[in-house]
This record gives structure tokens, C-alpha cells and sequence, in this order.
């Protein structure tokens, strides 16, 4: 069974911090691009926080995810820590994956994290290979395969989604629908709706408010119990929203989505502020605790950010070392 996280206050304060933990990393790792401290682009998972800490706080440490270019948000929620993060992300070689993955392919395998993938899609074959080995080897991990509603359009899914089914594997597809793929709306780019896909293949699809970190994890830890019986697969289509733009570089959005819409996704269903207004209602905790922790977090991050800009790269020699071939 994976944690029960709607059973004491303990629980409801963790899943908290975990969203702000995402929170406070995006604002960092944003402010690291715009002063030119790191190498390429990366993806801002801001907005989405419930999702990946909703589904990973159902999670045991030994269950599987796969995650994509935008997954600095599932990376943290799986257990990964502020400094190996940021040091990936500036190329230093105390990152997860010696500072060669970078921001979109961070790996944290000690905690079931196989990876994000800059490929669209490209983590499907991985979490349901995941899924078929857990069944092979008669043991009861639970893989959850992470991807966004634009990577629906890729066959891969269709055929692992056929696997799954036939074999029964437990593995769970959380289709986080943000709405837009990369610069267009899913309406103009996805017939028909989005479940329909899995339930063509028998699969049980399931829809859930993507804001809401109560609702998503109520949700997930029921499909993992079940999942863990052999009662699997499992669609979840997750409807979100991402704050920032497509990647860092995507600064002026109103060719494609208003000021007005953003505005009322952040002012209104923003997750973090939500739940924290949920917890002081139900005297869980009060402002000044949700103040404190905040801060503790952004000191956090602050001096993780600090160590890794001071960290070494890896050395030379390790150029060729690592990797598939030469």
C-alpha cells in the first residue's frame, strides 16, 4: 500500500511543502536562465504542482515513474534533493546523472525516478517495460508513466496501451492536460476526448481536477492499491495548467493564450494557495506556519543554488564515460 496521505495532519503538511518545494525550484531554476548561469532551456512545471505530488505521495520509494521534458516538478515529489538538482542542471558533476542529463533528463533511480526525456512521448515504452518486468519478476511495483496531452498524439502510446492491457500490467498513464501543446490548443490538435484513447483498449480512464492535491491523490492511491492486485492499467487525465510558458524563451504568450486566462488560473486555482487556505481552515495550520515554511524552503533552495554554482564539473576524462557508445 502507498502512503495514506489523507490520513493525519502530518501527511496534509508534507504534501504541502512538497508543492512548495516545486514551486521554489521553478522560481530558481528560472532566475538561473535569465541570468545566463545555465546551459540550454528548460521547461517550467509551475501550476502543476498537485499533479506530481498528488500521484507520487500515493507512491511507495521502490514504485516507478517516468517523467518528460517538463519534470523537474515529478523529479521533486519522487524524493529528489534541492543540490544534485540544481547541480545537474548547471552541468556539475554532484548531479544526478553527473551534470550530462541537465534539465531534461534528470534520472534519480535510488528513489524510482527512470528519467525525464526530451522526447515527446519517449517514456512510454520505458514505464510500461517497468511495469512488465515488476510482473515478470512476481513483484508489486506500481510505474506511473508522466506525459502531457500533446504526447497523445504519439502511436507509441497506442501500442504500449495495448501491451498493458492485454498483460494487465500495473501501470498507471497520467496525461497532464495543461491545456495547450506547446503553442496550440488541445481542441484544435486532439479529436474527440482524450480518455477515449485508453478506453479503447478497455482501460479504465478516470478525469480529475489537476489543481486539486486532495482529489488527485484520493484518486491515485485507490488506482495504486488496485493496481498492486493486478487490477491494472489505468488512465488518468489530469486538467492543469503551466504558469510559464512552453520553456523559459516562450516570454510573450498572448498570441496564443490571454493575460486574462493566466489570471484566472493563478488567482483563482492556483494549488498551493488553495491547499494552504484549506489547511488554515481546518486549523491544521495557521498563516504564520505557512510563512515559515516557505521561507525555510527558499533558504533551501538558495544555498543549494549557492553550492552548485561553486561546484565542479566533471572532469575531462569522464567525456566518453557514461554513455551508450562511442
Amino acid at each position: 500500500m502507498g502512503r495514506a496521505a489523507n490520513s493525519n495532519a502530518d501527511d496534509y503538511i508534507r504534501m504541502y511543502k512538497q508543492m512548495v518545494r516545486i514551486r521554489t525550484f521553478e522560481d530558481n531554476a528560472n532566475q538561473l536562465y535569465l541570468d545566463t548561469k545555465m546551459p540550454g532551456l528548460t521547461h517550467m512545471y509551475s501550476g502543476q504542482e498537485a499533479v506530481a505530488v498528488g500521484i507520487c505521495e500515493a507512491l511507495e520509494k521502490t514504485d516507478y515513474i517516468t517523467s518528460t521534458h517538463r519534470g523537474h516538478g515529478h523529479c521533486v515529489a519522487k524524493g529528489a534533493q534541492f543540490k544534485e538538482m540544481f547541480c545537474e542542471l548547471l552541468g556539475k558533476a554532484e548531479g544526478y546523472c553527473r551534470g550530462k542529463g541537465g534539465s531534461m533528463h534528470i534520472a534519480d533511480q535510488e528513489n524510482g525516478n527512470l528519467g525525464a526525456n526530451a522526447i515527446v512521448g519517449g517514456s512510454m515504452g520505458i514505464a510500461t517495460g517497468a511495469a512488465l518486468s515488476a510482473k515478470r519478476l512476481g513483484k508489486d511495483h506500481v510505474t506511473v508513466c508522466f506525459f502531457g496531452d500533446g504526447a497523445t498524439a504519439q502511436g507509441l502510446l497506442y501500442e504500449v496501451m495495448n501491451m498493458a492491457a492485454l498483460w494487465n500490467l500495473p501501470v498507471i498513464y497520467a496525461c497532464e492536460n495543461n491545456l495547450y501543446g506547446e503553442y496550440t490548443k488541445v481542441e484544435e490538435t486532439a479529436a474527440g476526448s482524450i480518455t477515449a484513447r485508453a478506453k479503447a483498449f478497455g482501460i479504465e480512464a478516470h478525469v480529475v481536477d489537476g489543481q486539486d492535491v486532495l482529489a488527485v491523490n484520493s484518486l491515485t492511491q485507490k488506482l495504486v492499491a488496485r493496481a498492486r492486485k493486478g487490477e491494472g492499467p489505468f488512465f488518468v487525465e489530469l486538467m492543469t495548467y503551466r504558469y510559464h510558458g512552453h520553456h523559459v524563451g516562450d516570454i510573450n504568450r498572448t498570441y496564443y493564450r490571454s493575460k486574462e486566462e493566466e489570471a484566472e488560473w493563478k488567482d483563482k486555482r492556483d494549488p498551493i494557495t488553495n491547499f494552504g487556505a484549506w489547511l488554515a481552515k481546518e486549523k491544521i495550520v495557521n498563516a504564520n506556519d505557512l510563512e515559515a515554511m516557505g521561507a525555510e524552503i527558499k533558504a533551501d533552495a538558495a544555498a543549494a543554488v549557492t553550492y552548485a554554482l561553486d561546484a565542479a564539473y566533471p572532469p575531462l576524462d569522464e567525456v566518453d564515460s557514461h554513455i551508450f557508445a562511442v
